[in-house]
């Protein structure tokens, strides 16, 4: 319910108003005690089309800088002995994203029921995710939670460092690609249909190149529509595919395939599943709830296959690292690390430097593999359009030759 309010501050003497969620008057009548305010009038204001909360919000709810500020602020102000329910009340007030704060808001409300953080934050699974959910709850069992809210900063912030530098190697040659479709088909449909008309009707022989050319411009511009339905079909058949259990297997395992590329998102993969891992691992979670947990976040059907098989074979008593070892999605490396830290103990350790490792890698690839494709896509943008200018020249010539 929302209510509107007036008060009092009682460090300022200032008269204040404003609105509340509230269940009820007498919860909201104590949020406001609580904030240090007296309450001088205090209604219920009745939902309307003018007043109702449409909550639009386009992209994430929260944005992963916020998030990772909320987790040490928590941890900060628990370490500092303020009490959880206290703790989300003071950053509830001072979140800027309006899906956040009532979330936080709903949080609090749980928390006052008695119930634990980790069954409140589930309520918000848009932004609270499984691997949050199930740190939180194994922090409430060994009473460090703020140890495991500051590993989970950290966690959040790397994760999301290394997504972008991915992200930024990845976006240069889809958005170069899109701008070179977008140049071809104003080319063929605007600049180039007048051009050759007049050209050909000078006389003279037209070559090759230029008869494709020709016939291409012509049926964008004259049936459109149906270059506009095989796009569609394409896009169709595409989101069916990866509908298709065996059909995202093979949308992963090529994306994993593709040249240079591929490599980059196996590295990217492989660094997340092990933070994920180290951090879960530092925070006493089971070990099977941890590899499934890995298994989800990896977003890859691929890469949750190798991790099941993993966790079937510990569960037969077999290592970690066996199953691991089998499969071409893990190296060497990171296999022979992983066994080291089942023998001597240091699991979350090794976990820890295989991700460092990765994440270093990963950054550094994306740097190269930037360097390098900005010319080659201009090249290749170049020689597309060149190709176009030049068909579309080549009767030109042969005009001038019989004059």
């Amino acid at each position: 319910m929302l209510f509107l309010y007036k008060a009092i501050d009682a460090k300022t003497g200032k008269e204040i108003s404003g609105k509340l969620n509230a269940p009820s008057k007498d919860v909201a009548a104590s949020e406001l005690k609580g904030k240090g305010l007296y309450v001088a009038e205090l209604k219920e204001q009745k939902e309307s089309i003018l007043t109702v909360d449409l909550n639009l919000v386009i992209g994430p709810p929260v944005s992963n800088k916020d998030f990772v500020i909320f987790c040490r602020q928590l941890a900060t102000l628990i370490k500092a002995g303020t009490s959880i329910l206290d703790s989300v009340r003071l950053l509830g007030d001072q979140v800027s994203s309006k899906p956040f704060q009532k979330a936080l808001d709903g949080i609090y409300e749980e928390l006052r029921s008695g119930n634990p953080l980790s069954e409140a934050c589930m309520k918000h699974p848009k932004i609270f995710d499984k691997v949050f959910i199930n740190m939180v709850r194994a922090g409430e069992t060994s009473g460090d939670l703020e140890g495991v809210l500051d590993r989970m900063a950290t966690f959040y912030e790397k994760g999301h460092k290394v997504k972008e530098k991915v992200k930024s190697a990845l976006m240069y040659p889809i958005v170069v690609s899109i701008v070179a479709v977008i140049v071809v088909v104003i080319l063929l449909t605007q600049v180039l249909p007048s051009l050759l008309n007049n050209l050909t009707a000078m006389g003279g022989e037209i070559p090759v190149p230029t008869k494709v050319v020709m016939a291409l411009s012509n049926f964008l511009v004259a049936q459109w529509y149906l270059a506009a339905l095989i796009v569609i079909f394409f896009v169709l058949v595409f989101i069916a595919i990866k509908q298709n259990p065996k059909g995202k297997y093979m949308l992963d395992y090529a994306t994993l395939k593709i040249p240079i590329f591929g490599v980059l998102i196996q590295k990217q993969m492989i660094a997340r599943i092990t933070r994920t891992m180290a951090s879960m691992f530092k925070s006493s979670v089971p070990v099977l709830q941890t590899l499934t947990m890995s298994a989800e976040i990896s977003n890859n059907v691929v890469v949750a296959k190798v991790l099941n098989e993993a966790k079937e074979s510990l569960r037969s008593g077999e290592s970690l690292s066996a199953p691991l070892a089998k499969s071409w999605l893990f190296p060497k490396m990171v296999t022979h690390m992983i066994k080291v830290g089942e023998e001597t103990g240091q699991m979350d350790t090794m976990l820890e430097k295989i991700a460092d490792f990765y994440e270093d890698e990963v950054e550094q690839m994306a740097s190269r593999l930037s360097s390098i494709i900005e010319p080659l896509m201009i090249a290749i943008l170049g020689i597309i359009v060149g190709t176009i200018v030049l068909a579309a020249m080549l009767p030109m010539f042969s005009i001038y030759q019989q004059i």
